[in-house]
């Protein structure tokens, strides 16, 4: 028979409740008339619980239809309920305060071996009949305070795992399944490991109250858990520590309506060296000792996501492609309602910092466009004011990568070569056809790598599977991979890009105002710093004519940063970087003196790459 014909429903743990039996697809109540002690120590053996400790009618709830219709008659030995006789009399109702109401024994399939005493050492489950040590993967302060407080050891105090040299059964169980339900046996799979579970109880000191260190300081004293008095901040101190709680906040007294049996430590007796136990002597007070501990809170969890992928617990972190979007969620687990979020990031040397207040304990923070400077290592810390104090807990790093899915390669730099470019996890040349100067642009700037200078055909012996890309819909704006399909071709696109010089705000790319990159920073030129033979030699750079104006400020202000010393070239270098310049140095620029350069039209690679686009076509 299938232990899932019983159930014990509105109980306090799985071993107690208003009994219900299964039959034929459908739930039933049972009339206590129709069941008896016997019939009782059948069913809590049937649920893998201890002996019945109290069987009363209404104790969990009235009956609710249908009802079972039989009076079972059980001798006390069977394995299920089910598998006991029935009298052959049936009834269809039950009087009110007469549903089965059941609280069985809690099975001793819980234990701690190896340690010092029952309250610390290597978890140990006993499930379908069989003692296992239990896998360690997982497992927090908060699961182990289930067990402990299942052993009555107290508060849990470490979880770590200790490796076995071989691979040997164990029990799996289910964290998550372990903060809902008191029966371990519920969450529990079979599975093979070689990191066991060890777990430290307090043994004979807990706090009671919203979580493991913060509450009612509570000793257990000759098998009975009773609240402590008489604890200054310099024992409480010792006290978080011993519970590994961090230090303590606060320790107050706090008065009770009706004096209750407490437990007065002696000073002396515990600044000695004893145990708790030892120094603690009964009495009554009105009055408990309620304590905080600076680690009350949780750590909190922080998530990435974007386009590319998710990051959640995963040691490498998240990368993100350039220019896409990606969101770092802080979030942390119910305990106190509202805090903030404070989101850290390090990179090169510098802590940047967010905060947002938290909306169902979480908050999302979210970066529209990943850049190079995105990338480092993000931190939720999440802070709340609670108990009159300050409180804050801080989630593991996050590492953040920015990654290019754009590239040039085979080239002489980073800036020139065959464009490659990764789209749906794939990296693949672009195909050579339909491409302008303009889209071509697009691109240099993407990888900031200035203007483009020259695109060119490339032809392969075969074809191959590339990404072919519609030209006027980068054109017009929208996003690189937004413009991509799959494409058959044996044409594959060289370009070329100034990486040094660009021109900015011009009617073509051929003219505007001039920026000039070192040091992956690009700075605006002075006029008094910039000559005709200086145009000549960027016009050259740039792939175009040769300059037709040279005017201050024709195509806007000067902007900083400046670039900080004279140009001197010859005229014949082929870039402007060549070029010697002055040993004088400038940090400014007059209004109305940024060089604004005006070059003839496209020529060279340009009108190659025409010449070749008329051939195919025509």
């Amino acid at each position: 028979m299938s232990p899932d014909s019983v159930r014990l429903l509105n109980g306090s743990s799985l071993c107690s409740g208003r009994l219900e039996v299964k039959s034929n697809q459908s739930w039933s109540s049972v009339c206590e008339a129709d069941f008896d002690q016997q019939d009782a120590e059948v069913v809590c053996r049937e649920l893998g619980c201890g002996p019945p400790s109290a069987l009363q009618g209404a104790l969990y709830g009235e009956v609710e239809a249908p009802v079972w219709s039989k009076e079972f008659q059980c001798g006390g030995h069977e394995s299920a309920l089910l598998d006991c006789r029935s009298s052959g009399s049936a009834r269809n109702s039950c009087s009110p305060g007469k549903a089965v109401g059941l609280t069985c024994s809690e099975s001793d399939d819980v234990r701690l071996v190896g340690g010092t005493n029952y309250c610390e050492g290597m978890m140990e489950l006993r499930h379908l009949g069989e003692w296992r040590t239990v896998s360690a993967f997982s497992w927090t302060l908060k699961d182990a305070a289930v067990v402990c407080k299942h052993l009555d050891c107290g508060s849990a105090v470490s979880v770590n795992s200790r490796l076995e040299p071989l691979n040997r059964p164990a029990w799996w169980i289910i964290y998550d399944c372990v903060h809902v339900r008191s029966a371990l046996k519920d969450c529990t799979g079979s599975s093979y490991h070689t990191f066991i579970l060890n777990i430290t109880c307090s043994e004979s000191v807990r706090l009671g109250g919203a979580s493991r260190c913060v509450g009612t300081v509570e000793l257990k004293h000759q098998g009975e858990w009773r609240p402590a008095i008489d604890y200054d901040l310099r024992k409480a101190a010792v006290l978080c520590k011993h519970l590994d709680c961090g230090s303590a906040v606060s320790a107050v007294i706090r008065p009770k309506s009706s004096p209750a049996d407490v437990l007065e430590i002696s000073s002396d007796c515990f600044q000695s060296g004893s145990t708790r136990s030892e120094c603690a002597t009964p009495n009554a007070s009105n009055y408990t000792l309620d304590l905080i501990c600076s680690d009350l809170l949780v750590q909190p969890i922080i998530h990435a996501s974007s386009m590319d992928g998710v990051s959640e617990s995963q040691e490498q972190g998240l990368t993100v492609s350039r220019h896409s979007n990606f969101t770092i969620r802080c979030s942390i687990q119910p305990q106190y309602p509202g805090g903030s979020f404070q989101l850290t990031f390090n990179s090169t040397n510098t802590t940047y910092s967010y905060t947002q207040p938290a909306v169902n304990h979480s908050a999302h923070f979210l970066f529209p466009a990943a850049e190079p400077a995105h990338q480092g290592n993000y931190s939720c810390v999440y802070h709340v004011y609670v108990f009159s104090h300050n409180f804050s807990t801080e989630s593991r790093l996050l590492p953040v990568i920015v990654s290019e899915f754009v590239s040039l390669v085979g080239g002489p730099s980073r800036c020139a070569g065959t464009l490659e470019l990764k789209h749906l996890g794939v990296w693949r040349p672009m195909d050579g056809s339909d491409w302008t100067i303009k889209a071509a642009s697009v691109i240099c700037e993407h990888l900031d790598c200035g203007s483009a200078v020259s695109v060119e055909w490339r032809e392969d012996s075969t074809e191959k599977s590339v990404w072919k890309i519609q030209t006027d819909c980068i054109e017009s704006g929208s996003a690189i991979k937004e413009c991509l399909q799959l494409w058959l071709s044996s044409f594959s696109l060289y370009l070329t890009c100034s990486d040094s010089v660009r021109l900015l705000n011009g009617s073509s790319l051929c003219s505007g105002r001039l920026e000039v990159k070192s040091n992956q920073r690009w700075s605006s030129v002075c006029e008094a710093d910039f000559d005709q033979q200086d145009a000549e030699v960027v016009c050259r750079e740039l792939g175009c004519g040769p300059p037709l104006v040279l005017q201050g400020a024709l195509y806007g202000e000067v902007e900083a940063p400046v670039w900080s010393k004279e140009f001197q070239c010859g005229g014949h270098e082929s870039a402007l970087l060549d070029c010697r310049s002055s040993g004088s140095a400038r940090n400014s620029c007059s209004p109305g003196k940024a060089v604004g350069l005006t070059c003839s039209g496209r020529r060279g690679a340009a009108a190659l790459m025409w010449f070749k686009l008329t051939l195919f076509f025509h």
